[in-house]
């Protein structure tokens, strides 16, 4: 597994870390069982990055890492917080931060967190002096050794990054999403803050699994939040319509070399790119999460297949999501 050097957090990250998500709520059931196989095949292939948050199943995420983390020990462990509460800047205040991290903490057995990232908070919160204050003082005291942010656009994220403790920056980036290209990536590079790259498979779509008829479960955010109607529609096949996702899928289906899977190839993509720390997948089971570290072995695509994904975007999904985030 390649491993990748963020200045700001002053250590290595696995370039495909794993996201858990899928562990907590909102993918449909996953069993303990699976998902503390999921965690362990993740680590076996090299994964040392493990991106978690309160809110993922109300907690229910962070305690199975902690389970896992106290069984391996050997890994990083990022969280969020900040979206278990209306969502106001009037909430994001040096007191709240320090009960959503005593809880986090309790939750993953830990008396230091690796990295905490406000979890796509209200605009305002990403330019308020006193939240980088409070986050700093938590630095201070030892609650936790790093932050960073989860951002829903780039803009966002270009106003994060102009803060100087500014670990790293959390955003959607995928073949379907890549305005973060223009300018993200570039300033983070000059800043030496980490790029973790979310939701890089669109939700699955970029698996290739699905189809016009696919039925997902009820408590399966690609049910319910279809059209935005719980959170960022954004966060739900990054936003591109799904019928569109799925003609795109074709195109990108022709560009995949022999012996790699789609998704393979579409985590390949985003490995490429300039400025990546680490990319992280989610998984329902050990046998995906495997497949996943896998990219990180594969050669970079070729220039060919780089111009595909790019013609596939500007035809399909540019005039759609492009100007949004």
């Amino acid at each position: 597994m390649e491993n990748r050097k963020i200045a700001r957090l002053g250590r290595e990250v696995s370039v495909v870390g794993l996201g858990c998500w899928q562990l907590g709520a909102d993918w449909g059931e996953v069993d303990e069982n699976d998902a503390l196989a999921v965690l362990h095949a993740a680590a076996d292939n090299g994964v040392t990055f493990f991106d978690t948050a309160d809110v993922y199943g109300d907690g229910r995420s962070e305690r199975l890492v902690g389970r896992f983390l106290a069984e391996r020990g050997d890994v990083f462990v990022a969280t969020k917080m900040g979206r278990r509460v209306e969502q106001v800047p009037e909430n994001y205040v040096a007191a709240n931060f320090r009960e959503w991290n005593d809880r986090s903490r309790r939750n993953l057995g830990v008396d230091t967190l690796d990295l905490v990232q406000l979890h796509c908070p209200p605009t305002p919160v990403y330019s308020s002096d006193a939240v980088y204050d409070a986050l700093d003082a938590m630095v201070e005291e030892g609650r936790i050794k790093a932050y960073g942010v989860s951002v829903e656009t780039a803009e966002e994220a270009l106003t994060a990054l102009a803060r100087p403790h500014v670990a790293s920056v959390q955003i959607i980036l995928n073949c379907l999403r890549l305005k973060p290209l223009e300018r993200v990536l570039p300033a983070a590079v000059e800043a030496g803050a980490g790029i973790i790259a979310r939701v890089p498979l669109a939700s699955g779509l970029l698996s290739g699994r699905y189809t016009a008829d696919t039925k997902f479960a009820e408590n399966d955010h690609r049910n319910f939040n279809r059209h935005g109607e719980a959170f960022d529609v954004g966060e739900t096949f990054s936003g591109v319509p799904y019928e569109v996702g799925l003609e795109a899928v074709e195109r990108l289906r022709g560009l995949v070399p022999s012996g790699q899977t789609l998704a393979q190839f579409a985590l390949r993509w985003i490995i490429d790119q300039p400025g990546v720390s680490t990319v992280i997948p989610g998984a329902r089971n050990a046998e995906q999460a495997q497949a996943n570290t896998a990219a990180a072995s594969l050669p970079p695509l070729s220039a060919e297949a780089q111009a595909g994904v790019r013609e596939t975007y500007d035809e399909l999904i540019r005039p759609l999501v492009h100007d949004r985030w």
